[in-house]
């Protein structure tokens, strides 16, 4: 989120980005929504296979249940969810997943440009997700994403140094 009347780069949106598990009492405008599922629909795909497809939960009683899980309590609060769902697809094989979670993070670093916060939830019980949405067995659920507008930003959590992330030309710690 910007300061008012400071200019925002891209790095910038990506560095103050973070995980939101409150939010407002407030829809996300059909136009907002339409920008950040742009964003996935334009995210790059290996062999542009675009494996991808995405359920746009919105209604109560399904949020409910999907919130049912031990780290996922605060989806049923979020005005929109998103499912992405990758395609089991032969040629593309294991890169199906990684496109269609290229796709997720772009959605969410869209969002997060738009005022719209977010939190990747990767713990929850596929085949639950997969019979509450009538998911064919040809996809993987990657992961499902809350949507809505920030109740509270909490502040950036500690991360490693660059340092102890990198090496260059050959691998070392």
């Amino acid at each position: 989120m910007a300061e008012l009347g400071k200019k925002v780069t891209l790095v910038d949106t990506l560095l103050s980005r973070r995980s939101i598990r409150n939010y407002e009492k407030r829809d996300i405008p059909k136009e907002v929504l339409d920008q950040i599922l742009e964003a996935g629909r334009m995210a790059p795909s290996a062999a542009n296979k675009q494996p991808w497809h995405f359920i746009v939960v919105t209604d109560e009683e399904l949020k409910r249940e999907l919130a049912k899980g031990l780290f996922s309590r605060f989806i049923k609060d979020a005005p929109v969810t998103i499912v992405g769902c990758a395609h089991k697809d032969r040629f593309a094989g294991r890169w199906s997943i990684i496109s269609t979670t290229i796709a997720l993070q772009n959605m969410v670093i869209a969002a997060w440009a738009l005022e719209v916060g977010s939190c990747w939830i990767g713990a929850f019980s596929e085949d639950k997700v997969r019979r509450l949405l009538e998911i064919p067995d040809k996809y993987d659920v990657v992961a499902i994403i809350p949507f809505g507008y920030p109740s509270k930003i909490p502040g950036p959590k500690r991360k490693k140094s660059i340092d102890k992330i990198t090496s260059f030309n050959k691998f070392s710690t």
